[in-house]
Formats: structure tokens, C-alpha cells, sequence
């Protein structure tokens, strides 16, 4: 069992960055490919990025591609997004997930979840 906490959302300005975490405990992280999520109201969970077990490789929503980028601190358990170029487009609730391994977009695919962190960028 793997408990995932996000945090570092906030309200930013169209343009601006932001960098969100997402803390492990119970087991290591750098055992698990991570993803990071993203749903704004009324619209489907979004694929945002991943970074596979032992960073054996990054992938990237095409929305956000050249803009974020998904880092590990395995000395931290603690995975990153940073979120550079913002737009209100981005604006949703951001959420961490574990799964064994693989770089995979569907959500389903993931075990746990963390409880998510509000990004809102104003224009």
C-alpha cells in the first residue's frame, strides 16, 4: 500500500509556473511508474504525464508537451511536475497516481491515487 499527497497548486497568472509535488509513504517510490493527472469540472480525468519505475523513460500528454516536465527525488519519495508557459486552459484538479510499472495514459491502469491539488490559472 502506497499513500500519495499533492501539493504546490495554486492560482497563478496565464504565463506563469508552477511546480506541484507528490509525496509517497508505505513504500518507495522509485518501485513505481508515477503519472500525473489533471480533471477540470464537467470533462474527463486527463493524462498528463508519467515517468516509469527506475525513470526508465518519460511520456507526455500532447497538450502539455514542451511545457511540463515530470522529475523523481527518490531520496525524497517525492515525485514533480513543473508546469512553465500556464494557460487558463490548465486549470483543473491535479492528481498523482502509482502503478507497478510502464508508461501508461489510461487512469484505470493506475492503483493509487492521491487526493489532488487545484491548479487555476487566470488570464
Amino acid at each position: 500500500q502506497v499513500q500519495l499527497v499533492e501539493s504546490g497548486g495554486g492560482l497563478v497568472q496565464a504565463g506563469g509556473s508552477l511546480r506541484l509535488s507528490c509525496a509517497a509513504s508505505g513504500r518507495t517510490l522509485s518501485s513505481y511508474a508515477m503519472g500525473w493527472f489533471r480533471q477540470a469540472p464537467g470533462k474527463e480525468r486527463e493524462f498528463v504525464a508519467a515517468i516509469n519505475r527506475g525513470d526508465d523513460g518519460t511520456y507526455y500528454g500532447d497538450s502539455v508537451k514542451g511545457r511540463f516536465t515530470i522529475s523523481r527525488d527518490s531520496a525524497k519519495n517525492t515525485v514533480y511536475l513543473q508546469m512553465n508557459a500556464l494557460n487558463p486552459e490548465d486549470t483543473a484538479v491535479y492528481y498523482c497516481a502509482a502503478r507497478p510499472s510502464g508508461l501508461i495514459a489510461q487512469p484505470r491502469s493506475y492503483e493509487y491515487w492521491g487526493q489532488g491539488t487545484q491548479v487555476t490559472v487566470s488570464s
